[in-house]
């Protein structure tokens, strides 16, 4: 067992603190940090803020601090990721061998997709294992799944808060406009595209997976060559993909709501 320095310096050992608390729970309210340290709000306020300034640390819509980009891709230690992977595994496997494709299962962390789980297609030509993998949710297909769950001012407040702004995901309005307009559409088709937007030679088709309050838990999608895409969007893929989440839905609805 390690014994406390006796030279700790005590901001130091509570940013370090906060560090393990995001990777072991996965998220974590303010207030929860605060009373978890035994600091007061403010000072807890300061040292996530710095965790963020730094890419330790993302804030979602509703405020709540998440695992971000240079915590690095170690395993995910949130139960719920844990278990969404465990549960939707046998069902991806099926979906590559259906599809002949990589089939990826991710998450949204703010305006970050992270990659949880990824079974590879045998093919020689194919999309690698993104496991670990944290992108721009707005330029992968699962990741804009999961932003269309959210109405329009949301997202305007996720790509144009200071946070975006510090992780270099912030939106001007052009760009904001067609991401709103796309995320109209998706609302629409019940599926997202994603043709080289994330790299080049590199397209994805992805679908959102529902708990058993209808809310999105994460994103299925199927990942291939761009020169295959129009064989992974064509009606076919698709409808192989949206059985696959039935599928996998049946499933979740029977578990405790992650969120409740």
């Amino acid at each position: 067992m390690q014994t406390r320095p006796a030279y700790a310096l005590t901001s130091v050992d509570n940013t370090l603190r906060l560090l393990q608390l995001l990777r072991d729970t996965g998220r974590l309210r303010l207030k929860d940090a605060a009373e978890e340290l035994g600091i007061a709000p403010s000072t807890a306020h300061r040292l996530m803020a710095m965790l963020v300034y730094r890419g330790f640390a993302v804030q979602d819509e509703g405020r709540r601090y998440q695992p971000g980009p240079a915590l690095g891709v170690g395993p995910v230690t949130s139960s719920r990721n844990r278990q969404l992977r465990t549960l939707c595994a046998p069902f991806m496997e099926t979906l590559c061998e259906d599809t002949g494709e990589t089939v990826n299962l991710s998450v949204r962390v703010g305006t970050r997709s992270r990659f949880l789980f990824t079974v590879e297609s045998g093919n020689v030509l194919r999309v690698g294992d993104r496991r670990g993998a944290v992108l721009p949710a707005h330029r992968t297909s699962g990741g804009k799944v999961l932003l269309a769950e959210l109405d329009d001012d949301a997202v305007r407040r996720l790509f144009t808060s200071p946070v975006a702004e510090t992780g270099g995901d912030a939106l001007g309005e052009a760009d904001l406009s067609a991401l709103l307009h796309e995320l109209g559409q998706i609302r629409e088709q019940g599926f997202a595209a994603n043709i080289d937007a994330t790299e080049s030679g590199v397209s994805a088709l992805g679908v959102a997976l529902r708990g058993p309050s209808g809310r999105a838990v994460a994103a299925l999608s199927i990942s291939a060559p761009t020169f295959r895409s129009d064989r992974l969007l064509a009606r076919p893929v698709r409808a192989v993909l949206f059985e696959r989440r039935r599928q996998i839905e049946e499933e979740l609805a029977t578990l405790a709501d992650p969120d409740e």
